[in-house]
């Protein structure tokens, strides 16, 4: 499966059949400090992802006035 991520930008092949917390944990990646979209949508750590799946993760990123 493709995995496309940011900060720095780049793209993975990792094997299919594992869930989102497992990608997160095998990229050495912090749940909370990351969104997982898969094919466009949202997902949520316990997702299973499929070989044929596209997955982007961003940096969850915070800001404002203060």
């Amino acid at each position: 499966m493709l995995v496309k991520m940011r900060n720095p930008k780049r793209e993975v092949e990792m094997p299919a059949g594992q869930t989102v917390n497992r990608l997160l944990d095998d990229l050495d990646l912090v749940r909370e400090s990351h969104l997982v979209i898969c094919n466009g949508t949202l997902v949520p750590g316990d997702a299973r992802l499929a070989d044929d799946d596209v997955i982007e993760i961003r940096p969850v990123i915070s800001g404002g006035a203060s």
